[in-house]
């Protein structure tokens, strides 16, 4: 890729934890939006009736 076709991309996006290792779920949910530089999760609603918790991530990735 080069330098001209490289932009950093700030995204918002919500998904619902799963069980198991949070990482691999960050990375995949960020995965089809680019090369992520940095990421922070910014809220985390908590699941109805014992379903899993809905996080929001706010990320820089490179597109």
């Amino acid at each position: 890729m080069s330098a001209a076709a490289v932009r950093l991309q700030p995204i918002t996006l919500q998904f619902r934890r799963a069980p198991g290792p949070l990482l691999a779920q960050i990375e995949a949910a960020l995965a089809p939006h680019g090369q992520p530089l940095r990421w922070a999760i910014t809220a985390v609603e908590p699941g109805l009736a014992g379903s899993c918790p809905l996080l929001t991530l706010e990320a820089v990735v490179l597109a």
